[in-house]
C-alpha cells in the first residue's frame, strides 16, 4: 500500500479572509476575563448509523473566534503577562500518506476522507498559532479548574479533563458566580449580538441564496401539485439550491400547505400542494461561512389569494410592516413584537374574534385576568436575533437581550402570523385552515434600519405578480 504512488500536489496554505476578525473577535472576550484561561471546542462528529457520521457543523462560538470547520479541535486563550491573550488552536494534522492512519484510518484518513488542511495550512489561513491535536490532552492538564473556564456539552473529554469549578458562596452569604462556564456562554452570546462587517456580508450572501431558493420552488408548483407529497419536492429544490450556494439549509425547511400552515413546525414536509390552498415556506440558506438566512413567504399555490386569504394576508402584512418600522438604535428589542400584535390583536377585534378590548388583550401584566387571549390566533413572538445561529445569542442575558435595547449592527427577524386551525370552532370556518407568516431579516443601522431580504415582495399583489413572472 506504502508504494506505488505519485507525489502528492502541495497545499499551498493562504489567508482566510476570516482572520483579522477573529483576532479581533478573540481580544473583545480575552478583555472579558483578564488573567483566566478560555477553552472553547469546536465539537465531534456524532454518529448516525454504525460507520456512518451525521454531517458535521462546528460550534457557533467556536467558528466565531477562529473560522475553522474542523471536527475536534479547540481554541484555548491564554492570559500573557502583557494583559491580553495569546490563542492557541489544537487541531488534527493531516493524516497523508507519511502515516499509517492515510491507509487504515476511515474517519479522518485522507485516503478515504480525501486532502484535509492540517497545522501547518490551519494556521497560515487563520494568522493564529497551532499544534497537534494529540498535544491537548497535556495542555488541558496544565490548567487549573480555578481559572480556567469552558464552552460545556460540545467535548466530553474537554469537559472531563477541566471540571467545573464551583467556590461556593462569599463570607456575605451571597452566592458566587453559580456558573464560572455559563459565564463565559454568556459573554459570548452577547458579544456576538452586535455583528461585525464581514458577518453582515456573510448574512447577506446567505440571503441573496435563499431569494433565489425561493423563486425557484415557485418555478417547480406546478410539478408539485402533481405530486401526492409535493412539499417534499419543494423542499429538495430548496434544498438544492442550499447545497449549491451555501453549506445547507439553516434549519429544517418548513413547506406547509394547506391546514399544515397552521402548525408552526411542520417540518415533515410530507402533504401535497393542492390549488386554491396557500404554501407557507419558512426557509433559509445556511453560507458556506455558517451565517443563515431565515424567510417566510406565504404564497398562493395558483399564484392568487382568494378574497379571505387576502383578508388574513393583508393584516399579517400591515402588522409585520408596523414591526419593521419599530426596528431602530435605542428602541427595545420587544417593541416589533408589540407594534405587530396590536395590528393582529385590532384586527381580530374588527371581526369579533376578541371578546375583549385590543388594550386588555395586550396588557403585559401576565396577572391581568384577560391578557394574551388574542395569542390563541398568533401563538409565537415576532423576532429572535439571527447570525450563525438561526435563532443566534441565545445564551445571552435578557438585559442585553430581551429585555435590551437594540444596538446598530444586530440583525434580527420580524414575523408576525396568524393561525386559524382547522378544528377551531371559535373561527367562521371560511377562516379555519389558514395560516399565514411573513419574515424578513432586519438589520439594525445608525439611523433605523434595513430589510436584508425586501429583494423577495410582500405585499399580496406583488407577490401575485412576482409570483407569475416567475412560472411563465
Amino acid at each position: 500500500m506504502a508504494g506505488g504512488w505519485a507525489p502528492l500536489p502541495t497545499m499551498t496554505p493562504s489567508r482566510d479572509d476570516v482572520a483579522p476578525y477573529t483576532a479581533k473577535r478573540r481580544a473583545l472576550l480575552g478583555s472579558r476575563f483578564p488573567a483566566e484561561t478560555l477553552v472553547i471546542p469546536s465539537g465531534g462528529l456524532r454518529v448516525r448509523a454504525n460507520d456512518t457520521d451525521y454531517p458535521f457543523r462546528p460550534g457557533s462560538d467556536f467558528f466565531w473566534l477562529t473560522g475553522c470547520h474542523e471536527p475536534d479541535a479547540v481554541v484555548i486563550l491564554h492570559p500573557s503577562s502583557a494583559g491580553d491573550h495569546e490563542a492557541v488552536l489544537y487541531v488534527a494534522d493531516r493524516s497523508d500518506r507519511s502515516s499509517s492512519a492515510f491507509y487504515t484510518d476511515r474517519r479522518y484518513g485522507e485516503l478515504w476522507v480525501g486532502p484535509r488542511p492540517g497545522v501547518r495550512e490551519r494556521s497560515a489561513a487563520f494568522e493564529i498559532e497551532c499544534r497537534p491535536l494529540h498535544d491537548l490532552t497535556d495542555a488541558l492538564g496544565r490548567l487549573s479548574p480555578a481559572t480556567t473556564r469552558v464552552v460545556r456539552d460540545l467535548d466530553t473529554a474537554v469537559d472531563r479533563q477541566i471540571l467545573r469549578y464551583s467556590p461556593g458562596r462569599s463570607a456575605a452569604g451571597a452566592a458566587d458566580p453559580a456558573d464560572r462556564d455559563l459565564e463565559l456562554a454568556q459573554a459570548l452570546s452577547e458579544l456576538r449580538l452586535v455583528k461585525d462587517d464581514y458577518e453582515t456580508a456573510m448574512l447577506e450572501n446567505a440571503v441573496a441564496a435563499t431569494v433565489l431558493g425561493f423563486s425557484e420552488c415557485v418555478r417547480e408548483l406546478d410539478h408539485a401539485m402533481t405530486l401526492p407529497n409535493g412539499e417534499r419536492w419543494l423542499e429538495g429544490t430548496f434544498w438544492r439550491r442550499a447545497r449549491v450556494d451555501g453549506n445547507d439549509v439553516g434549519y429544517g425547511s418548513i413547506v406547509a400547505c394547506g391546514h399544515h400552515a397552521t402548525v408552526l413546525h411542520w417540518v415533515r414536509d410530507d402533504g401535497p400542494v393542492q390549488r386554491g390552498d396557500l404554501a407557507l415556506l419558512d426557509m433559509g440558506v445556511e453560507s458556506r461561512s455558517l451565517y443563515t438566512a431565515d424567510i417566510t413567504r406565504t404564497l398562493p399555490v395558483d399564484g392568487h389569494f382568494s378574497n379571505v386569504q387576502r383578508q388574513v394576508y393583508d393584516v399579517v402584512h400591515a402588522a409585520q410592516q408596523a414591526g419593521i418600522a419599530a426596528v431602530r438604535p435605542d428602541a427595545k428589542f420587544g417593541d416589533p413584537h408589540r407594534a405587530a400584535m396590536r395590528v393582529i390583536a385590532q384586527a381580530l377585534h374588527d371581526w369579533g374574534l376578541l371578546p375583549v378590548s385590543v388594550d386588555e388583550s395586550l396588557a403585559e401584566d401576565p396577572q391581568a385576568p384577560n391578557a394574551g387571549m388574542h395569542r390563541r390566533y398568533t401563538l409565537h413572538s415576532t423576532s429572535h436575533m439571527l447570525g450563525l445561529d438561526v435563532h443566534d445569542c441565545a445564551q445571552a442575558r435578557d438585559e442585553t437581550y430581551r429585555d435590551g435595547p437594540l444596538v446598530a449592527g444586530m440583525v434580527l427577524t420580524v414575523e408576525p402570523g396568524l393561525y386559524f386551525q382547522p378544528d377551531d370552532i371559535t373561527v367562521p370556518p371560511e377562516l379555519r385552515g389558514i395560516g399565514i407568516r411573513i419574515e424578513d431579516d432586519i438589520f439594525v443601522t445608525n439611523d433605523g434600519h434595513r430589510n436584508l431580504s425586501e429583494a423577495l415582495p410582500r405585499a399580496a399583489a406583488a407577490v401575485e405578480t412576482w409570483m407569475v413572472g416567475h412560472r411563465t
